[in-house]
């Protein structure tokens, strides 16, 4: 039976992600849109569900742990395995918005949470790291700065591959919302499933959550990524993941720290380098080998790095 729903729920997430891919992109055009934005808002909010749901429930129970750790590991996995397998799969392309505005941002805010969350030890004074409540209000209101500035600002710039599917306005909202659903039911059964596997063949607790748990809430990005690849949606693709992350840090921990101040106790100066890090490496491939563009050396280097942090994790273990 868990064999059926582990199936069951990877059908849900792929097809989910086709659907998603396909109405997302047909409402870019007919509403007039780059690409970008749309993965960056409506599919980037959409994929960043799971987690929205697992930090808030976190905060509601008073675990700030579940909060922080679900959207620092989570931001990771995006940034390096994520768009590092995406690169492999198909270089990423770039323009020059993404580079000089979009990439810096998704850099910043993950600065910003980082000074908030860990001044204390960062400054070498004694007391726990928190992000307040304060802060957390703060968060959201540079959420949404940053939501006004994505469709004000946008280049709209258009991706020149004809739609083949032609789908109409009303059918693209309806296959957006089914494929989200798609991935976001699917993707728990997935999760689930392969818990219970793991657990029945006598794997820890902690190396079930570090592994499935911490990259289960981000198959929807996973899946919508791969597809958007195999498309030939690159700007798709890319807003998803920039999306996600800015979505998970100040929309997600924004509304966690006014439920409760979250404690930063649990995050290692280790894990805030790599999460600055993996921004600092796209930022970086922006502007090196083939400019504006994520090359598949460079997704290989991205999987190396996440390969050797889960490493360091285990060796904690």
């Amino acid at each position: 039976m868990t064999i059926i729903l582990l199936l069951v729920g990877l059908g849900l997430t792929v097809l989910g992600a086709d659907w998603l891919v396909d109405g997302a992109s047909a409402i870019a055009r007919k509403a007039g849109v780059s690409e970008f934005v749309i993965g960056l808002t409506v599919v980037g909010f959409g994929t960043s569900c799971p987690e929205l749901v697992v930090s808030l429930t976190g905060a509601i129970q008073g675990n700030a742990d579940i909060s922080i750790g679900n959207v620092i590991g989570s931001n990771i996995f995006n940034a390096l395995f994520i768009l590092g397998i995406t690169a492999v799969i198909m270089p990423v392309s770039m323009t020059n918005e993404n580079r000089r505005r979009d990439i810096p941002v998704t850099l910043a805010v993950s600065v910003i949470l980082v000074l908030f969350g860990m001044s204390r030890t960062l400054l070498g004074i004694g007391g726990d790291d928190n992000l307040s409540r304060s802060e957390g209000i703060f968060f959201l209101f540079l959420f949404g700065v940053y939501l006004y500035a994505c469709f004000r600002f946008d280049s709209k710039e258009k991706n020149d591959m004809p739609d083949h599917k032609n789908m109409r306005l009303p059918l693209a909202i309806i296959a957006v919302a089914a494929g989200l659903a798609g991935l976001i039911f699917g993707g728990d059964l997935l999760v689930d499933s392969a818990t219970d596997m793991a657990r029945s063949l006598g794997l820890s607790d902690k190396f079930i959550a570090i592994t499935i748990l911490a990259g289960g809430t981000s198959l929807p990005e996973l899946a919508t990524c791969i597809v958007a690849a195999a498309k030939h949606r690159n700007q798709l693709a890319l807003g998803n993941i920039l999306g996600s992350n800015v979505f998970n840090i100040l929309l997600i921990l924004g509304c966690s720290a006014v439920i409760t101040p979250l404690s930063f106790r649990g995050m290692s100066l280790v894990d805030s380098a790599v999460l600055i890090a993996s921004s600092v490496m796209l930022l970086l491939w922006a502007y090196t080998g083939t400019k504006c563009r994520i090359d598949r050396w460079e997704g290989a280097l991205m999987l190396l790095a996440f390969g050797a942090y889960y490493y360091y994790l285990f060796e904690k273990l």
